[in-house]
């Protein structure tokens, strides 16, 4: 939101709606924003990166509040050394787990479920930087993301059938078979083997790989090269791609019509019609 439009909001309507996330200090990853790209860094390489109760929670509260960020419009996520994530930390969530009553058993996985929701719900492009393990948890993470650059060493599981779970776990029954297809899905999900890079370009669950050395790099390159676009129209692309999941096709066009004339009144909008008519690139600012 440029200058011109924080004059004309009310200030107590922006004080409950919009928030600048540059400064945010966070306790269990490493958060950095630069050029209105965030980049949330898994940092616990020598365990492969795994998630714990705590980074669970405060990554779905993040992801939660970047639905109100001025100053974030993509994420990048990516695991510190040459693993992604490995999904939950086998002694700090998977040892408690199996001492937990229904109750909290159901408040965690509602927890696991949020996060997804809370990546699904905000509006800036999320892409993923995926080498080496991608499992459990750090699948579902990298599967919820809008993007997904891996690498030929990229080893992506959903091993919940190999810890004795059902592969419907954070919403991977209905995610990854959009993703790749139903007989893929149900291949992995059943057996709970890993998908190659290759596997996972040639199904379409990597937009492409990259040399494990420039995969960071590329992936914050593209975030950067979304950050220039139209990114309030961005958003309503990521809403709509997701909601229209559970449209008919009669629903779906008139919920997109409904969208594109609300696109229609942005100044980006008509940026885009006076740089065509001047013969040169618009610059979008995102209202």
């Amino acid at each position: 939101m440029n200058d011109s439009t924080e004059a004309r909001l009310d200030p107590a309507l922006a004080a409950g709606n919009r928030k600048a996330l540059a400064g945010y200090r966070a306790s269990h990853f490493l958060w950095q924003v630069q050029e209105g790209v965030a980049t949330v860094t898994l940092n616990r390489p020598e365990r492969k990166n795994p998630l714990t109760f705590d980074s669970y929670a405060e990554l779905r509260d993040l992801f939660g509040q970047l639905r109100h960020a001025t100053d974030v419009h993509a994420v990048v996520v990516v695991g510190a050394g040459d693993n992604f994530c490995s999904g939950g930390d086998v002694h700090e969530i998977i040892g408690p787990l199996v001492r937990l009553q229904a109750p909290e058993l159901l408040m965690f996985t509602r927890m696991t479920g949020d996060l997804v929701k809370a990546m699904r719900a905000c509006p800036q492009p999320v892409v993923a930087a995926v080498d080496g393990v991608c499992a459990g948890a750090g699948a579902i993470v990298a599967m919820a993301s809008d993007l997904r650059l891996g690498t030929a060493r990229s080893k992506t599981a959903f091993l919940f059938n190999r810890v004795g779970l059902a592969g419907c776990d954070m919403g991977a029954c209905a995610m990854l078979p959009r993703i790749i297809g139903q007989g893929r899905a149900s291949e992995l999900l059943f057996t709970g083997r890993s998908m190659t890079g290759e596997e996972g370009e040639r199904w379409g669950f990597f937009n492409k790989l990259c040399l494990p050395e420039h995969l960071l790099e590329q992936a914050q390159a593209l975030a950067r090269e979304l950050v220039q676009g139209p990114t309030f129209a961005n958003g309503i692309t990521k809403t709509m791609l997701h909601q229209e999941w559970a449209m008919t096709i009669e629903q779906a066009i008139e919920a997109e019509a409904q969208a594109q004339a609300l696109c229609m009144l942005t100044q980006d909008f008509r940026r885009a019609y006076e740089a065509f008519v001047a013969k040169r690139k618009p610059v979008f600012e995102g209202n």
